[in-house]
């Protein structure tokens, strides 16, 4: 992961972790209705645990993970449990989970680094396992006003690099809009894909 990008989550987990954000609940409860009951989901970049906290109170198995120890410690507080902090790259499971959730995380993947990071997700999930992840859309890598990093794929671009992670039964990818950390309304993609079986 980018460091500057890490090191600013580091530095402001109190005040991200201070945000409630209610607009991904209809997303979140989409790709659970693709899993089954008490399926084992990993969740990446978990922030402050609030997707996680959901999963849990419908009866889901979470892993939840989050790139900074500082979030992680956050997450743990709130949900009562260990949250690990765990990069993208130090995934190595195989075949562990019916799903994967990674919400405005893997969006700041080093554009020459995503389809790695993507082949790792792949083969952790089980056959026909989902996964769900979203992108700030954009024509090329490059910072925001806070100097975060992001990859600002397009939606051809994403095909193309999950494409070369391996093979998927389906992946449809929807655009909208966020309002981010940085209060400002961003457009995004909104990915989901089902491993082949």
């Amino acid at each position: 992961m980018d460091q500057a990008t890490l090191q600013f989550y580091r530095g402001n987990a109190e005040a991200y972790a201070g945000r409630e954000i209610t607009s991904r609940q209809a997303r979140l409860t989409a790709f659970l209705a693709l899993l089954p009951p008490r399926a084992s989901i990993l969740e990446l970049g978990c922030g402050a645990g609030s997707d996680t906290a959901e999963m849990l109170a419908r009866g889901f198995n979470v892993r939840a993970t989050d790139g900074s120890p500082e979030m992680a410690a956050l997450a743990s507080r709130r949900l009562g449990r260990t949250v690990e902090t765990l990069l993208f790259h130090e995934l190595d499971e195989v075949e562990a989970y019916d799903g994967v959730w990674a919400n405005a995380c893997l969006l700041h993947v080093p554009r020459d680094e995503l389809a790695d990071i993507l082949r790792l997700i792949r083969r952790a999930l089980k056959p026909a396992g989902a996964f769900f992840a979203s992108y700030k859309t954009g024509d090329g890598d490059g910072r925001d006003a806070l100097n975060r990093y992001y990859n600002y794929p397009s939606p051809d671009w994403l095909r193309t690099t999950y494409a070369e992670a391996g093979q998927w039964n389906s992946l449809s990818i929807e655009s909208g809009e966020v309002r981010g950390f940085d209060d400002k309304t961003a457009p995004m993609l909104f990915v989901v894909a089902r491993k082949g079986a």
